[in-house]
This record gives C-alpha cells, structure tokens and sequence, in this order.
C-alpha cells in the first residue's frame, strides 16, 4: 500500500495515495468494489483506484499488484517493477503477506527491497483467523522489517490496528499557499481513444496535443488554461485510465497515476464516452471514482457523427447510460463530436453550469421554508411505534454540498428515504452533476 501526499477537499483533514496487494483489504478500506478495473481472466490481482477514511484522515486507495510468469521462485523483473513503482510514488507501505503460506522466496525478495526504503513499511499478515495461525505469524520476523499485524482479510480482524499505525506513521502535509482567486479545474476523462485530446484541441482551435489511433498517446496530465466565448477555466488533459491487463509499460502506470490525481484536484470531470464502444465497465468505474470523490461531473458521448441513428437513438442510449448510473442519475449527458466540432460549446456551458451548481449555498431560511413543508407531508415511516420528527434543515459550510437534517430519532431514518430527501432536493435546487450529501443528525 502506499500513500501520496496532497490536499483533497478544503475540510478533509489529509489526504494520500495508497498501494495495496490485498483486494480484501482494498474492499474494506473504500467499503465498496469501486475498483477501475475488472477481474481479468490470469491475471493474479487487478490494479485499483478508490478512496478511503481513518479517523479523521482521508486518502486515496491504490491496489496494483502484479503477476507471476514462472514459478514461485522466481523474482520476475515485473513484479520488481511493480514494487519499485509503487515504493517510489509512496508516502507509506503496507507489504502484505499470507500467514498460510508462511514465508515465500518473493516475500523474502519484497522484503529485501524494502529493507533498503527509509518510507514507513508496516507488515501485515493476512488470513490470522484464529490461534494457531497467530503463533505462526511469529515467522515474519525473519523478515527483518520489525513488527507486524496479524489481520484477517475477510472478517476485518485487525485492519483496525493496522489502520491506526498506518495514520499515525503518514508524514504531515506542508502548509501549501493557496491562489487567491484559483481558476476553475475540468478534467477531461476516460478511456484510451476516447477522444479526450481531439476534444480540447478543437475547443482551442490548434493542435496542441498529440492524437493518434494509437491508445496512451496521452502519457501525462497537461493543463490549458482556456479563455474563449467568455469562459476562463484549467482544462486538464489526461491518459486513459484502461484494464491492468492491458497497462504493461511503467511508464502508462505513472500516467494512470496522474489521471487519478487529476481527478481528485479538480472540481468537475469531463468523463468522454466512445459513442462507437458504448457505455461500458470501464467507463462506470471511472464515474464513480468521480463520484466517490464528490466532484462535479458531465458526459460526453463522443463520436456521435459516426453512430448510425434513427429518432429514437439519442434518447435510448441516454437512456441505457442512466440506468447504469442508478441512483445518481441527476447528470447532464450530451452528444458531441470533437471531429466535427459539433456541440463542443454547448459541452463548455454545460461545465460552467455544474461548476456553478456546485458552489451554490441556499439560506438556510429559504432552505428550511422549502423542505420542511415536504417532510412534513411524506414524514419518515414509523419505527417500532416510534415517529421521527424533523424540525430544521441547513447546508452545511463545506466546499461540496452537503446538508443536514436535525430530527429526534435520526438512527430510524432508513436510506429509502434519505433517498426521498435528496430527489426532493434536486426537484427543487439544481444540483445536476453534482454529488451531494445528506444527512440526518440528533436535534
């Protein structure tokens, strides 16, 4: 596991990158499989993105692994460069082993490396799932890294010691002196050949990226600053973020890097569809990932010229796109084509738009004036005889909407309707592309 140092949201306290070799552990960090990638047939382990929280510091969650062509005995260069990587992108490292398998030649090789990093390295032993296992766990210690954690993937036993070690040892972040008047950040995102750097070409009017049928010609993430037709943003070009199985050059990894990186500085993603590909798992993933980091988002479905259409194809793929999306499906889809320049601008307004929806902040005496009367005609159910009362409303100060809800029995306020609450919100505030918050507190 490791951990990159940066700044995520004005009120989260921190926030890292991790590497991780376990998707148990991976899962139960980001509490759901929000990975990019799928399971891909032969592959030991998928490459993963996510976003996890420990007490009160927030980081992203990086889960590489790699893959053996030989036997169990043989260190393969891969695997070295896997490990390398991710030692060098790390804040912190959490090297994982298996308490069944006891001590391999690759653990005693990771180990070997490892022992020459001076990043903090905590030692976690998987699958300790009762006694006899945790007296073999004492064999680790020949691995010279100094103590470790006995966890059980599965059931979560330990990952809780583990985590608290793993906050306590993440180097503070500096203080870093914040733009006056930052421009507005919109990250263009998606798969290789999407058609990311011919849609901001085109918006620019000149060649300045490099596009080619060739996927990954995009190897980093490059910013414009845009100023045209009244608008004035960062536009951030990035590398397509594809499969592990397909991500084989160390070069590609440090690009995917930065495509998640970019994503979580900016404050709405551009997400391009290969309208001749469809809405596929990799495109869900990438959404959600932005999601998962609360940032603004908008769809493009690229390529639409090339698409054979009748009158109703527009609105069935919308269509299929949204019940993808299911529950948050309060996002602005448009159908463009960066080739021939159709509706790019209309992409830009629409941007603009759920940047602006992002920022807004409702008073709370408006707010108030116009939830409470709907809770009060469609009341949360009755729980064991007992009524939830609801009797004030309020946006909280945080720089992504967020809104709370004081009642007396907040803990009998089920997701049905928090759903119900946030539907109502968005029927009368526009909040489209945008992730939003609820919740329900003690009055």
């Amino acid at each position: 596991m490791h951990f990159q140092k940066k700044k995520y949201e004005q009120y989260c306290s921190h926030s890292r990158k991790t590497k991780c070799w376990e998707i148990n552990i991976f899962n139960r960090l980001i509490k759901r499989r929000d990975a990019i990638v799928d399971s891909v047939s032969g592959v030991t382990r998928d490459r993963n993105y996510g976003k996890s929280e420990w007490n009160g510091k927030a980081f992203s969650v990086i889960d590489t692994g790699g893959y053996i062509k030989g036997s169990d005995d043989v260190f393969e260069g891969e695997i070295r460069r896997q490990v390398e990587l991710a030692i060098d992108e790390a804040d912190a490292i959490i090297f994982m082993v298996d308490a069944e398998e006891g001590i391999t030649p690759m653990d005693a090789e990771v180990a070997k490396l490892l022992r020459k990093v001076t990043k903090p390295i905590l030692l976690a032993v998987n699958k300790v799932d009762n006694g006899q296992r945790e007296k073999d766990a004492i064999e680790f210690y020949n691995l010279g890294l100094g103590e470790y954690f006995t966890i059980a993937g599965i059931s979560g036993s330990g990952t809780g010691d583990l985590l608290d070690k793993l906050v306590e040892v993440l180097p503070e972040l500096p203080e870093v002196e914040e733009e006056e008047n930052p421009l507005p950040r919109f990250t263009v995102v998606g798969r290789p050949n999407a058609g990311k750097s011919s849609f901001i070409n085109a918006l620019i009017g000149e060649e300045r990226f490099v596009v080619t049928d060739i996927a990954g010609t995009t190897r980093d993430a490059i910013d414009t600053t845009y100023n045209r037709f009244g608008f004035e943003f960062k536009l951030v070009d990035t590398a397509g973020i594809r499969r592990k199985a397909k991500v084989k050059e160390d070069l590609e990894f440090y690009s995917v890097m930065r495509s998640v990186r970019a994503i979580e500085h900016s404050d709405v993603c551009i997400l391009m569809i290969d309208a001749t590909r469809g809405f596929e798992g990799q495109d869900q993933s990438i959404f959600w990932l932005a999601e998962k980091n609360r940032k603004g988002i908008v769809i493009l479905v690229n390529k639409w010229d090339l698409v054979e259409k009748d009158t109703m194809s527009t609105r069935d793929y919308e269509r299929k796109i949204r019940e993808e999306l299911q529950p948050f499906t309060d996002v602005p889809i448009l159908f463009v084509s960066a080739l021939t320049k159709q509706r790019l601008l209309k992409a830009l307004e629409t941007a603009v738009e759920v940047y602006e929806n992002r920022k807004q902040r409702i008073a709370t005496s408006k707010f108030n004036d116009m939830m409470l009367p709907i809770i009060e005609a469609t009341p949360p159910p009755a729980l064991k005889g007992k009524y939830v009362k609801i009797k004030y409303c309020m946006q909280l100060p945080t720089a992504t909407p967020q809104f709370v809800f004081f009642a007396n029995l907040p803990q009998y306020v089920k997701d049905p309707y928090k759903r119900f609450v946030e539907n109502k919100l968005r029927e009368n505030y526009n909040f489209s592309g945008v992730p939003i918050d609820i919740y329900f507190r003690q009055k």
